[in-house]
């Protein structure tokens, strides 16, 4: 199931990287088969699993001192380097084990201590452990296999089954202290051992070299999976297109209706619908696996200890049945937490009551977060999950950690601290849609959007400048090649973004070009080819955008690219004028229509920004138009300044952020009385 990727030709190649020193070369070994575990998902997803290395240091004083190096937080393994594997002091942590108890601060505190650098991150707050053992390389991974078998009833016997006395059983106990003693004593016990199964938690290898250890990762991991008669590796991030896409906004209304205020970003949809996924969800027993708990412990901080169950009997009602299951999913999490809270050494304070992952009869499974990349993660998890679940239930059930157990690592504040507590971008959770947005215009539009927390859907007749804009900004963010003019075209890029995130916040009307000529000397065709693009495709994505907007009952906005043609008709401009001040008359008229539901219509009217619509040649053109040169005519506004194209969009910026705004129109023109709107 697992492939030995392990090459000696790479990892060399990685030691010559890291200089002369013998510990910084052996230290790069480490990051190569760190990465080669964090590489497969199968192996370690999302911050489930953590490396280390023993090695000698001299100190300021030239002293020899043991070092660990172990995996910090904040890093993936998956594309973890050197500062990620922070240094520590090794004698103090291991003269820890002689104490009785020892508080979860003071275990932070004497790790923050022994740092080598003091500006590394955190390291793992199961860094004792990997202390305790004596081995130079240590790997803890949660393996789909090992989770499997780490969850069933049985799973001390069916471990000596596949095993023998090769593997050490350390019983489920909380990470930290507690749990990094027991596992050495478990260790020490039989020194023979190759690794340790952790019940309910996952797999620890160990060994003298990395490559050893690593071996004994993947071989370990491939003979439970054999056991299990898993093939193949876990289906993960597989979206065909949906069968029911208009469940996805509903849902994502109804969360936010429930757990958030008005003006509250709804969550972000990942939706997976891989063969294995939609049969998964067609188990009789569906309801009862999905109060189980999680595969492993750390899943719960990202997708809580259960998801919300759909079926079809309860989502085809419409909106008001999925709020109504989404209500009491969040009631049930309340009194959970009333339960579990009221034995807590210390007060807590209760997080969102939402869920986190949706498994929709029909549909597939959806994670749910804060933005695409947290949606993303919950779904992975979401997948691998729903696996160990039906192989483990087949195999003798799946029976993981107590309900008690899943909440004080829910609520535990070295946990919560992974997921960071740094202030949001402003546009976090906003999923927007730019037409034209492989342009020079358009991209801007979703640079300065992307910067700014949103996730964005491209839209652009040109795939090959789709590709570009999406390679340059990076992030989780889609492209969708369609000609805004033909019909339909509007309602098929709104099931994109409901397919790839839920649903729509931000629609930025964007797409245009300009048709030059004198009126008397333009066809008919030409007229109307200028108002297909320059009006009907900006009405079209409009309106569709509104429906959707109704269906999350949350408001939303439209954009609109209008143009200073708009109110200043220029000479041999009509064509591009017309349709554009037809434009402006539709955001007024869909600002008046849809105040009422919570949808702000605002326009942003620009002049001469260099871009597809105003090329070099055209601006030659318009330059002699004018009668003025053409660095007169760039310049030829109040400011004498020349407009670009990222003045237009944090125009567009300002005015999502501008939540009491509607009905109003943005110049970023340099300043041109001609027009002026007031």
């Amino acid at each position: 199931m697992i492939e030995n990727r392990y090459n000696e030709t790479d990892a060399q190649h990685w030691m010559e990287q890291a200089g002369s020193d013998p510990a910084d070369q052996e230290l790069a070994r480490r990051v190569y088969t760190s990465r080669l575990i964090g590489q497969c998902p199968d192996l370690v997803m999302h911050g489930g699993g953590n490396t280390s290395v023993k090695l000698e240091r001299e100190n300021l004083f030239g002293e020899v001192e043991q070092v660990l190096h172990v995996k910090g937080s904040g890093w993936d393994l998956d594309t973890i380097l050197a500062p990620g594997l922070p240094g520590l002091r090794l004698e103090p942590l291991r003269r820890l084990r002689q104490l009785d108890r020892l508080s979860d601060e003071d275990m932070v505190n004497v790790q923050r201590c022994n740092l080598l650098d003091s500006s590394s991150p955190n390291p793992s707050i199961e860094t004792l452990l990997h202390a305790f053992l004596p081995h130079r390389y240590v790997d803890h991974t949660h393996a789909t296999p090992f989770l499997i078998l780490a969850n069933l009833p049985d799973a001390e016997g069916v471990c000596r089954k596949i095993f023998g006395e090769r593997l050490g059983i350390v019983p489920y106990i909380m990470p930290g202290f507690a749990l990094a003693k027991r596992a050495a004593e478990v260790y020490e016990a039989d020194p023979s051992v190759e690794g340790l199964l952790l019940l309910g938690h996952g797999h620890f290898a160990f060994a003298e070299t990395a490559r050893e250890s690593y071996d004994l990762i993947v071989a370990h991991t491939n003979e439970v999976a054999a056991h299990f008669g898993l093939q193949g590796e876990t289906s993960l991030r597989v979206r065909h297109p949906a069968s029911e896409p208009h469940v996805l906004p509903l849902l994502r209304g109804a969360i936010a209706d429930v757990s958030g205020g008005r003006d509250d970003a709804m969550p972000v949809c990942d939706l997976r619908n891989a063969p294995d996924v939609m049969e998964f969800l067609k188990r009789s027993d569906l309801a009862a696996l999905a109060t189980r708990g999680t595969a492993s412990p750390d899943h719960v901080i990202r997708i809580k200890g259960a998801p919300l169950v759909l079926p079809k009997a309860v989502w085809s009602q419409g909106s008001q049945a999925i709020q109504e299951a989404v209500r009491a999913f969040a009631d049930e999490y309340a009194a959970m937490f009333e339960r579990q809270a009221a034995r807590a050494e210390e007060p807590k304070t209760m997080l969102r009551p939402d869920p986190k992952v949706v498994w929709i009869e029909d549909v597939g499974i959806v994670g749910l977060g804060a933005d695409a990349k947290a949606a993303k993660v919950a779904a992975d998890l979401a997948e691998q999950n729903a696996r160990v679940r039906s192989v483990g239930e087949h195999a003798g059930g799946f029976h993981p950690i107590r309900e008690a157990d899943l909440f004080d690592l829910e609520y535990w504040s070295l946990e919560q601290a992974k997921l960071g507590k740094g202030a949001p971008p402003p546009l976090r959770g906003r999923v927007v849609m730019v037409t034209g947005g492989g342009g020079t215009i358009g991209r801007a539009i979703v640079r300065k959007f992307a910067s700014l927390g949103a996730d964005c859907v491209l839209v652009d007749r040109d795939a090959a400048m789709i590709e570009a804009a999406l390679n340059e900004v990076g992030g989780t963010h889609v492209g969708h090649v369609c000609d805004v003019t033909k019909p339909g075209a509007a309602e098929v890029a709104m099931r994109v973004a409901c397919e790839s995130y839920g649903g729509l916040d931000i629609l930025v009307s964007n797409a245009g070009a300009a048709t030059a000529g004198a009126l008397t000397e333009l066809s008919d065709a030409d007229i109307r080819q200028a108002f297909e693009l320059n009006f009907f495709a900006h009405q079209a994505f409009a309106l569709a955008a509104a429906n959707l907007f109704r269906k999350q009952g949350r408001g939303g906005q439209i954009l609109f690219n209008l143009s200073k043609q708009a109110v200043n008709p220029g000479k041999n401009f009509g064509a591009y004028g017309m349709p554009k001040a037809t434009t402006m008359f539709l955001m007024r008229q869909l600002a008046l229509e849809l105040g009422a539901e919570g949808v702000r219509v605002n326009g942003v009217n620009a002049d001469r920004i260099r871009s597809g619509l105003l090329t070099d040649e055209f601006i030659v053109k318009r330059a002699k138009a004018r009668e003025v040169s053409e660095a007169e005519y760039m310049s030829g506004n109040l400011l004498g300044r020349e407009v670009e194209a990222r003045h237009v969009a944090e125009a567009f910026a300002a005015l999502a952020s501008a939540e009491r705004t509607t009905a109003h129109v943005m110049t970023v023109d340099g300043g041109n009385i001609e027009a002026a709107l007031r």
